[in-house]
C-alpha cells in the first residue's frame, strides 16, 4: 500500500524540508532572526515526532509496508542532511562534523542496500550503538537551531555543540561497527 497514514506522515516530512530551509531566507522584516531559530526548531521538532509517530502508526494499525520501510529512512536522512547544511550556513555547525554525518548516512545507506541484495541485511541491523548516536544528534540539533540562550545559565549552542560533537564521533565508531560486520560478505562476495 502506497499511500496509508503512515506513509502520508512521512511524506509531510519529506515535504517540510523546504519549508524548514526556507525559514532562514525569510526577510527580517517577517521574521526576526530569534524568530526563524524558533520556527526552524519546531518545525525540525514536528518532523522528528512524525518520525516517531509514522513507525508507531504503521505498527498500530498494521500499515507497514516495503515502500515505507524504504521511504521512513530516506526522509530522516534528507531532513538530518538539510539540518546539518542550514547549520553550517549559519556558522553554529563546523563543516567537518556535518560531513562526517552526511557521509556516515550515506556509506552506511549503500553498504545496507547491498547487504540486502546478498541477502545479509540482518548483518548490518541497526545497532544500540546506532541509535545512541541517532538520540544525541536528535537533540543537538535543535539546540544548535535554537541557539537563544534560555535564562541566565542554558547555553543550548553550548550543549548543542558537546552532543553534535558526541553524535560525530558515535556515527564514526558506529560505521565501524557495521564496516566490521560486513567485511566477511564483502570478502566473500568480491
Amino acid at each position: 500500500m502506497l499511500m496509508n497514514v503512515p506513509n502520508f506522515l512521512t511524506w509531510l516530512r519529506i515535504m517540510a524540508i523546504p519549508l524548514f530551509v526556507g525559514i532562514f531566507y525569510l526577510p527580517a522584516d517577517w521574521l526576526s532572526p530569534a524568530g526563524q531559530n524558533l520556527a526552524a526548531t519546531l518545525v525540525f521538532g514536528a518532523a522528528a515526532l512524525t518520525d516517531w509517530l509514522d513507525g508507531y502508526l504503521a505498527r498500530v494499525l498494521n500499515q507497514t509496508s516495503a515502500f515505507g520501510a524504504f521511504l521512513d529512512p530516506v526522509a530522516d536522512k534528507l531532513m538530518v542532511a538539510a539540518a546539518l547544511i542550514v547549520l553550517v550556513y549559519l556558522e553554529r555547525l563546523d563543516a567537518p562534523i556535518a560531513l562526517i554525518i552526511i557521509g556516515r548516512e550515506i556509506t552506511i545507506s549503500a553498504l545496507r542496500e547491498w547487504m540486502a541484495q546478498i541477502g545479509k541485511s540482518k548483518s548490518v541491523a541497526v545497532s544500540f550503538l546506532g541509535k545512541i548516536k541517532t538520540v544525541s544528534q536528535m537533540i543537538a540539533i535543535p539546540l544548535l537551531l535554537y541557539h537563544e540562550k534560555i535564562g541566565d545559565y542554558f547555553d543550548p549552542q553550548v550543549v548543542g555543540t558537546w552532543l553534535i560533537y558526541l553524535a560525530a564521533f558515535l556515527t564514526l565508531w558506529s560505521m565501524v561497527y557495521y564496516l566490521k560486520a560486513a567485511m566477511p560478505h564483502v570478502i566473500h562476495h568480491r
